[in-house]
């Protein structure tokens, strides 16, 4: 009895010493930008699972996410949210075909004036997967479940984009947010075969 007590505190012991060894580590609540650090007005255009992953991802980092417009509140806007998906490869020969699922998203940051404090960023992400052609359930159902992981790794790429803008102040101002760079930030991408 004491052998098998002993045994799994060992255990334990052994297994924090592996995760800290390899340097895992809880992920603390993103930093945002100063105009959001309190309030944010969240407009994403079409609503859905992405604008409520996003929510959860502000809340998360202690902002209070707002759904109407208010006076004196920032406004992290994101007009352009769309999945799209396609076929790779296909032939009257070939039963499993290759299709690529993808989710695209544009979003930009105002302050509470309306002047910009991130341009309009721009990310793509996209997993590949293949499935046997005349399966047409296991494609919609392959399909759906890529869409919810694409959805949270968005949601984790747009905070990562907005906590890089959050900590790109420079010191010699005393908090002023360093200038942007101009244009589109070039897209990120992701993609896996399944």
């Amino acid at each position: 009895m004491h052998i098998q007590k002993f045994l799994m505190v060992l255990s334990c012991i052994g297994a924090s010493v592996l995760l800290a060894g390899c340097g895992f580590h809880l992920r603390q609540s993103a930093v945002v930008p100063k105009v959001m650090q309190q309030q944010v007005y969240l407009q994403v255009n079409g609503g859905g699972e992405f604008a409520r992953s996003l929510a959860a991802a502000l809340r998360a980092s202690k902002v209070d996410v707002l759904d109407t417009a208010t006076q004196g509140v920032a406004t992290l806007a994101v007009p352009s949210a769309a999945f799209g998906s396609r076929m790779l490869t296909s032939g009257s020969v070939q039963r499993v075909g290759e299709y690529v699922v993808s989710f695209n998203v544009t979003f930009t940051l105002t302050d509470a004036n309306g002047n910009v404090v991130v341009p309009a960023q721009s990310i793509s992400l996209s997993h590949e997967f293949a499935i046997d052609s005349t399966q047409f359930s296991a494609i919609s159902s392959e399909t759906e479940a890529i869409q919810r992981s694409l959805v949270r790794e968005m949601t984790d790429a747009v905070m990562r984009r907005l906590e890089a803008r959050a900590r790109t102040v420079a010191p010699a101002t005393g908090g002023t947010v360093a200038p942007a760079a101009a244009g589109t930030a070039a897209p990120a991408a992701a993609s896996s075969a399944g």
